[in-house]
């Protein structure tokens, strides 16, 4: 299986985010992300499952 690599423009597109609001929650270690040089970039299998973990956290608190 091939790993897709997403740079923050894909994952602002991905998410409905702006690329400024993905770079910082990069920055802060909010969201799986890796720096390759300068840049950050994404495995999209990991965004994906921080996706879900962010439903089921929302999910959990309402049943709370």
């Amino acid at each position: 299986m091939i790993e897709q690599i997403m740079t923050v423009k894909d994952v602002a597109t991905y998410l409905k985010l702006n690329e400024r609001t993905v770079y910082r929650m990069a920055l802060s270690a909010k969201i799986p992300a890796f720096k390759l040089g300068a840049t950050w970039r994404f495995k999209k299998e990991e965004i994906d499952n921080w996706i879900a973990q962010q439903h089921n956290q929302i999910s959990s608190n309402k049943e709370s």
